[in-house]
């Protein structure tokens, strides 16, 4: 009796223990802070740039909100006029050259705001970047985003546009603000707040419609000191991005 009594005891604590990790684990992958927006904005803006402080002021107030992803990307192409971006990433203003290829019309400028990788609008005029917010297509690809200690994991599901046969699954590594005190050029003696400061953008897969689950390293958003990050599903051609049709952002807390 009374070792079979002590076989249950061990038993019911290898369940209750086995139970315990399984919790543990599970709560270690679901995210209470990922948001999926409505609608994506990129700010392509510049320190230099005398006319980006309010579209800056703008973005860091849309960056409040949970229904809108803005990022702010800063472009070098302005550096000659006597200060040197601190937060310029060549690769925006290339990103932001190719949407004007793609959409034909060569307009590159700052302060631009483009709005779900389609239109474009300037940055400085609220009523024109609500109009555009109002005007988005709305996102057709569901985005759920997870943490745990190896990293980021998005999984997406829905349907590609018919038009379409692939879509690019963008990993982003964003800094939530940062402060810059500009010390010559046009903003020369102003400190500027920067909100979702884009770190970094890369491809990590090609998603084909249907569910199918993505990962990022943890290594990478240490690289990029990124304290959150966003996952765009993005329909592109040879010509560059296009259209958005997926998004979610979450906080990413670690210590450095």
């Amino acid at each position: 009796m009374g070792i079979r009594t002590e076989i249950l005891r061990q038993s019911m604590r290898s369940s209750l223990i086995a139970a315990l990790i399984g919790m543990a684990v599970f709560t270690s992958m679901v995210d209470v802070t990922a948001a999926a927006p409505k609608v994506v904005v990129e700010l392509f803006t510049s320190q230099g740039c005398s006319s980006c402080p309010p579209a800056d002021r703008l973005v860091e107030e849309m960056a409040k909100r949970d229904d809108v992803l803005a990022m702010s990307l800063a472009v070098d192409y302005w550096d000659y006029l006597g200060w040197k971006d601190t937060l310029a990433d060549p690769a925006h203003s290339q990103r932001q050259r190719a949407y004007a290829a793609y959409r034909g019309d060569r307009s590159v400028y700052t302060p631009q705001i483009v709005v779900n990788g389609q239109e474009h609008v300037v940055g400085s005029n609220p009523r024109a970047v609500e109009d555009a917010l109002g005007r988005a297509s709305a996102l057709t690809a569901d985005v759920t985003l997870k943490q745990n200690d190896m990293g980021i994991e998005a999984t997406v599901s829905g349907d590609l546009p018919a038009n379409a046969k692939m879509a690019t699954v963008v990993f982003v590594s964003m800094r939530a603000l940062e402060e810059v005190a500009i010390g010559r050029g046009e903003n020369s003696g102003a400190t500027i707040a920067y909100a979702n400061v884009v770190k970094k953008m890369q491809p990590i897969g090609m998603w084909s419609g249907g569910t199918e689950t993505f990962r990022m390293p943890k290594s990478e958003l240490m690289r990029s000191k990124a304290d959150k990050c966003a996952i765009l599903i993005q329909l592109e051609d040879e010509g560059g991005p296009g259209q958005i049709i997926g998004a979610s952002v979450m906080d990413w807390t670690v210590s450095y």
